[in-house]
């Protein structure tokens, strides 16, 4: 297991990419927009910097993690080259299914092929190939640098070696894994939609301000976040896709709050567009 490939160059791609380079695997970082790429190679390369500058790499370290990161549009030639490939596309199946029908096309039939979902199912996905004893899923967390855990999810056909070569790159990257079957939402999702949603039918309702709200959760049950503050971090559109995922397969006590519907029709995403339930307009990170 050398070369991971990573399909998706979002928040979540680029984190991914971070970490597997600082682990030691040579990462091609793939997407169809130029600009996404460039937006993470920056993003990357102040990670790699402050890094450095936290002792948590050395300087040569560093230059051979940052060396060993390529970042491409050819999806073909990417997916050729991987023992890995780690899908970080939109929580959209649709989407998804065009990245595993590429793998089921360009992939070697070693590769291990992970979708990076919070909800959706890794057996569904397996079955767009023929190799579904490759499939599974491996949740990462936003920030990926700053996040422990990585909840990994067997498919009913994944193979127990697929799940060994996951466990390996997990260990190899620095992170803690838990190995979980097969259902709708997992464990952190279920638990985190469920106490995102109700925040938002508390706002609804007036019981107390975004503000409030966060610090009573944070101090009361020792989140390191609040509730609003993550669901801008994630981005509300992707909050509310799992919610309605959820909600179809679930039932009634993951239907969407209407505010949060609201927010997202007023493109109010969070903090990749500048506001959400916080307004960061004038924050120069954003």
């Amino acid at each position: 297991m050398e070369n991971i490939t990573v399909i998706g160059a979002g928040v979540m791609g680029r984190g991914i990419a971070y970490v597997c380079a600082a682990g030691g695997y040579q990462v091609q970082l793939v997407d169809i927009h130029s600009d996404q790429l460039e937006q993470a190679a920056d993003e990357i390369n102040k990670l790699f910097e402050k890094s450095v500058m936290y002792n948590k790499l050395t300087i040569d370290r560093m230059q051979k993690a940052i060396a060993a990161i390529q970042f491409s549009m050819d999806l073909e030639q990417a997916m050729q080259s991987a023992d890995m490939i780690i899908e970080a596309v939109t929580e959209k199946l649709e989407m998804k299914r065009s990245v595993f029908e590429a793998a089921e096309r360009h992939a070697s039939e070693h590769t291990v092929l992970a979708t990076n979902t919070s909800t959706m199912s890794p057996t569904e996905i397996g079955s767009f190939t023929s190799r579904p004893d490759k499939v599974i899923a491996m949740h990462f967390f936003n920030p990926v640098h700053k996040m422990r855990l990585i909840e990994v999810i067997r498919g009913l056909e994944t193979s127990d070696e697929t799940v060994e070569k996951v466990q390996q790159v997990g260990a190899q990257i620095g992170k803690e894994i838990v190995v979980v079957n097969e259902f709708p939402g997992f464990v952190t999702s279920r638990i985190s939609a469920l106490v995102g949603n109700e925040a938002f039918f508390m706002l609804q309702e007036g019981v107390g301000t975004p503000e409030e709200i966060d610090k009573a959760i944070k101090l009361g049950l020792n989140y390191p976040m609040g509730p609003f503050e993550l669901a801008d971090l994630v981005g509300l559109d992707a909050r509310l896709n799992n919610l309605k995922y959820l909600h179809e397969k679930l039932g009634e006590k993951y239907r969407p709050a209407p505010l949060l519907e609201k927010y997202v029709k007023a493109g109010r995403l969070g903090r990749k567009s500048g506001r959400g339930v916080y307004d960061y307009s004038s924050d120069p990170k954003v």
